[in-house]
């Protein structure tokens, strides 16, 4: 058994670095949202903030856009061209992801200052893009409606998690100390 755990040892550090820093990291976030009711339809300042920062790209692409907060749930309804076309719950903020990226990024330990740098660059990087996704999302389930499943469910989750992916791959083979060790091989 003690042979097992020696030669494990490498992947169980990686997995119980992984759990606990999600764990802990989903611990916080949900107590952060406990704070808001979901009964009289609030949302937590963040989804709004990311409802704000959507309005404000979209505003530069068409003037006649803008949110509104959904009185019947807690959401806040994205207009385009006066259309009201898509709702943006706390699900669409990104921290979930925001949260799995760090989580992985602090299982493949690098340097203190890398490990900050990246991860701050990284969610940087995710919230932008997050972004990007609601405000194209939005344009595009103007003009085509009826590609809601596709567009809500494939390609724009392929998208933000291909480049988490691509984000890990980067961190884990330049940055993180499982990258200095097979280089100095």
């Amino acid at each position: 058994m003690k042979n097992l755990l020696l030669q494990y040892k490498p992947f169980l550090l990686f997995l119980g670095k992984f759990l606990l820093s999600y764990l802990v990291l989903t611990i916080i976030y949900q107590s952060y949202l406990n704070r808001f009711d979901e009964a009289k339809s609030e949302v937590d300042s963040f989804t709004q903030l990311v409802a704000k920062q959507t309005e404000t790209v979209l505003s530069w692409i068409n003037s006649k856009s803008y949110i509104e907060n959904n009185l019947n749930e807690p959401s806040i309804k994205v207009i385009y061209q006066n259309k009201y076309v898509i709702r943006i719950i706390e699900g669409c903020n990104a921290l979930s992801v925001i949260i799995l990226f760090i989580a992985f990024i602090v299982a493949f330990t690098g340097k203190f200052k890398n490990t900050i740098l990246f991860i701050l660059f990284g969610s940087f990087l995710i919230h932008v893009l997050n972004i990007a996704r609601i405000t194209l999302l939005s344009i595009a389930l103007f003009h085509f409606p009826k590609s809601e499943h596709i567009l809500h469910g494939v390609v724009f989750p392929l998208i933000i998690y291909g480049i988490v992916f691509l984000l890990w791959v980067i961190w884990v083979n330049n940055f993180s100390f499982y990258a200095t060790r097979t280089t100095e091989k």
